[in-house]
């Protein structure tokens, strides 16, 4: 495993397991050399959204790279006040325009708006089916919110980017999504550093020379999560994406899974 390795969508597309966020990255200079800084290390999936005011940093830093496009992975997604069929569709231009780009190869609803996604679903379809988008998907959705999505989906969401990290251990979400070949994916997925202090991830850690970031990083890889961790330092980048050469236990697996109590650090979707 490395950088490189990638896990396939349901409808084919690779998409890289660990990747960039870019989350109150500042707009202009500190997200172009937080980006610059990723992709120089190895990264090739970034992270971004509408709703984060840098898709035009993102957009230059990826396009004055000199990697190939179609190496790199580029996320971003829809806000809560662009929501309807033609608004969506305004909407993704806009960040088309923002990042300097012709295509992105995912495209996701930011946050499960009651009694609005559906609509914007249909746009989302539209889009990939013109190939504009190389795949579609959801953020935030817990299962009610997809039972709702599937049932009026033509095109299956490729992936759920949710907050996800051992005090918030989705367990039946990600199987939920297993079920139905939803990539599930996390954000915040060293929950802000609120306990990388934690004296079991702490014990893990010096058992393999790694820092407690390493070893939630590691969790998440292991459980076959897509994982975008956020830093603006290029030495915390290079730490995170120095995940590749050990392996937790079983046992390591489960004491992790075990630290979940239910706790976010961010929005709960159903209180919007």
């Amino acid at each position: 495993m490395s950088l490189t390795t990638t896990i396939k969508l349901s409808n084919g597309v690779d998409i890289p397991q660990l990747g960039l966020g870019v989350y109150k990255v500042n707009s202009g200079e500190e997200v172009y050399q937080t980006v610059q800084s990723a992709l120089d290390i190895g990264y090739r999936h970034i992270d971004t959204a509408s709703f984060y005011g840098n898709e035009a940093g993102v957009g230059q830093a990826v396009n004055d790279s000199g990697i190939k496009r179609d190496e790199l992975f580029i996320t971003t997604k829809i806000w809560n006040d662009e929501h309807g069929y033609e608004k969506a569709i305004d909407a993704f231009h806009r960040s088309l325009e923002q990042l300097g780009m012709e295509y992105v190869d995912l495209y996701l609803i930011h946050w499960p708006v009651p009694g609005r996604f559906k609509e914007t679903w249909k746009a989302m379809e539209k889009l990939y089916k013109e190939g504009r988008v190389r795949a579609i998907g959801v953020s935030n959705f817990l299962e009610h919110h997809l039972d709702d999505l599937l049932d009026v989906a033509e095109i299956f969401p490729m992936v759920n980017q949710v907050e996800f990290h051992p005090q918030l251990y989705l367990k039946d979400l990600h199987r939920y999504c297993s079920d139905r070949n939803i990539q599930l994916e996390a954000w915040s997925p060293l929950a802000r550093a609120r306990y990388l202090d934690h004296p079991v991830l702490k014990k893990i850690g010096e058992k393999y020379g790694k820092s407690t970031a390493q070893i939630i990083l590691r969790w998440d890889l292991q459980h076959g999560i897509v994982t975008i961790p956020k830093s603006t330092h290029t030495g915390r980048q290079q730490e995170n994406a120095d995940i590749f050469n050990f392996t937790l236990s079983e046992q390591e697996m489960r004491l992790i899974n075990k630290l979940n109590r239910n706790r976010r650090v961010g929005s709960d979707p159903d209180q919007l």
